[in-house]
């Protein structure tokens, strides 16, 4: 399991959000990169290849104790607890706000999985926490998402809410980096997704990379069990 472990954390390894870092294996999520180029971007569009032996296109982590229910705040300022979307599948994303171009890039790409849902969509939901709520607000963070689909779920930290705690439930790294300012810095974090079951069990990561096409297959084996 520890082994296990370790190879899922390289990849999903901290996703850059700065000029200056690099993906450093082919199997890790891209780097992000405010002047990264198209061809670094996920093909979102590209046709889906068939995953080995018949399984999920995501990786396996139903065994690996991740996850578990957490309260946050949406962008009404009310309490959201995770566990009130049981019945969904959920895509449960980490990132933040100001981040120049892979939360963008993976929000987008759950936007077109939402879309080749179709009537399916209905049970699905897409939430986005905020590791930076210093500057996140319920109201930013809610905004930021709902850009990309108006029924995405934005979440952030607020009283003695605890975004490490939330983190390490999920294995999730996140690092100041660039700081130029108390209020002006990048963050360095973990990407990719995680996909819950419709008992809210953690089932899947999908790394950062992966197309909607993919995606949009795993979430729809999940919906069928």
């Amino acid at each position: 399991m520890k082994y296990r472990y370790l190879a899922l954390f390289a990849a999903a390894a901290l996703c850059a959000c700065s000029q200056q870092n690099t993906a450093s294996d082919a199997a890790a999520p891209a780097a992000s990169s405010a002047a990264a180029s198209p061809a670094s971007a996920p093909a979102a569009n590209a046709p889906a290849a068939q995953p080995k032996n018949g399984g999920f296109f995501g990786t396996n982590v139903s065994k690996d104790d991740i996850g578990g229910d957490f309260t946050l705040t949406d962008g009404s300022g009310k309490p959201f607890a995770l566990s009130s979307l049981k019945g969904k599948v959920v895509l449960l994303t980490f990132g933040y706000t100001n981040c120049p171009d892979v939360c963008p890039t993976s929000l987008l790409t759950y936007s077109e999985v939402v879309g080749k849902l179709g009537e399916q969509a209905k049970d699905v939901a897409v939430v986005f926490v905020s590791v930076d709520p210093d500057r996140d607000t319920p109201e930013v963070v809610s905004k930021f998402a709902k850009t990309f689909n108006p029924d995405f779920i934005g979440l952030t930290a607020t009283g003695e809410q605890s975004i490490p705690v939330v983190k390490q439930q999920y294995r999730v790294v996140s690092a100041k980096s660039q700081e130029q300012s108390a209020d002006i810095y990048l963050i360095d974090h973990t990407a990719g997704t995680y996909v819950l079951d419709k008992n809210g069990n953690t089932v899947l990561m999908e790394n950062y990379g992966r197309t909607s096409d993919e995606i949009a297959a795993d979430v729809k084996r999940l919906l069928a069990s």
